[in-house]
């Protein structure tokens, strides 16, 4: 299957992305610029660089939301089929004062394979279920979703990706008002996804806290500025390219903490 620069590989039954000389221009606004990378299954990758660095863009590239200027984006084996990708987009792009359920959320995860206008059946709702436990909300599954907390809601929307049975799962600034504490616990369930051979690409601009739980980072402002394991892609001056003074400071906590545990 090929749509425009968006192409299918059903070569292998593992899931994989190829990005190859991906360009994006948007308004006369060259958003990405020469982007290529690939990533296999099994693999928690971050994308990191500051506000603006075009991170939404790519994700919208990935999942063929967005037109490409110049490039292409393969998705091969598993990542190809039907309902593999889901996207979990930034908290501000979400309508939170829709009244639906906890459950009412998930389940919309199974509209790929039940169809948007039929009940689900024994088997999704039992999927449901595991994928509301999976992420510890089984308990709060009638619970508004206006009434939860911001980790509370990452995690519904990843049970959701988890219902789709996606191979691939996108967050965008997935710890975005997202208190410390709560994010540990989407690590956890995030890398438990990938030690299943899920790919996972999280998309932040926070080097804070987290960001030697990747097994890779892409570090991007426009163009890629490293790609590779946290250990080697955070080097000085990619830190310094990606966020100032601010990366010099992390460089030197990171270096710090690393020999000296």
């Amino acid at each position: 299957m090929k749509f425009g620069d968006w192409e299918a590989s059903m070569t292998t039954s593992e899931p994989g992305i190829t990005v190859e000389n991906v360009t994006v221009v948007r308004g006369g606004h060259t958003a990405l610029t020469d982007i290529t990378f690939t990533v296999g299954a099994g693999t928690l990758l971050g994308v990191l660089g500051p506000n603006g660095a075009g991170k939404s863009t790519l994700f919208d590239a990935i999942t063929g939301a967005l037109p490409l200027t110049q490039g292409r984006v393969t998705l091969h084996g598993a990542a190809a089929q039907r309902g593999a990708l889901a996207y979990v987009p930034q908290r501000d792009s979400i309508n939170w004062t829709f009244p639906a359920t906890v459950l009412d959320v998930v389940t919309m995860g199974r509209g790929w394979n039940i169809g948007w206008f039929r009940q689900p059946g024994r088997q999704d709702k039992e999927m449901v279920r595991v994928c509301l436990e999976r992420v510890d909300l089984w308990e709060h599954r009638s619970d508004m979703v206006t009434e939860l907390s911001g980790g509370q809601r990452q995690r519904v929307f990843i049970a959701r990706a988890l219902a789709q049975e996606a191979s691939v799962i996108l967050l965008d600034e997935a710890f975005s008002g997202v208190d410390v504490g709560a994010q540990e616990g989407i690590v956890e369930v995030l890398q438990s996804l990938r030690d299943e051979g899920k790919i996972v690409l999280l998309a932040t601009h926070d080097l804070t806290n987290l960001a030697q739980r990747f097994d890779r980072v892409l570090c991007i402002n426009h163009h890629v500025c490293a790609y590779g394991p946290p250990d080697e892609a955070f080097t000085s001056d990619v830190l310094e390219e990606l966020y100032g003074s601010h990366g010099i400071e992390f460089t030197a906590e990171h270096f710090r903490h690393r020999h000296h545990p």
